[in-house]
């Protein structure tokens, strides 16, 4: 993983919420508090304002597919 990263790196993002919250299903989290979530990450340098719903889908997508292959 990058040490740093944006908005636009979905599986970054992704690996380090799974890592971070490993028993979270993403599909239960709230966009307002993915965005939280995502801002407050550990090498998380993009612009707070920077989001979208369209970049936080992606990457609860990501997240998604991250929690299913842990689960397996």
């Amino acid at each position: 993983m990058p040490a740093k990263f944006d908005w636009d790196d979905a599986e970054d993002i992704a690996i380090a919420l799974a890592d971070k919250f490993p028993d979270t299903d993403p599909m239960t989290v709230r966009f307002t508090d993915l965005h939280k979530w995502i801002t407050e990450l550990s090498g998380f340098s993009g612009d707070p304002m920077g989001s979208n719903e369209g970049k936080l889908e992606a990457i609860q997508m990501a997240w998604h597919e991250e929690f299913q292959e842990r689960q397996a």
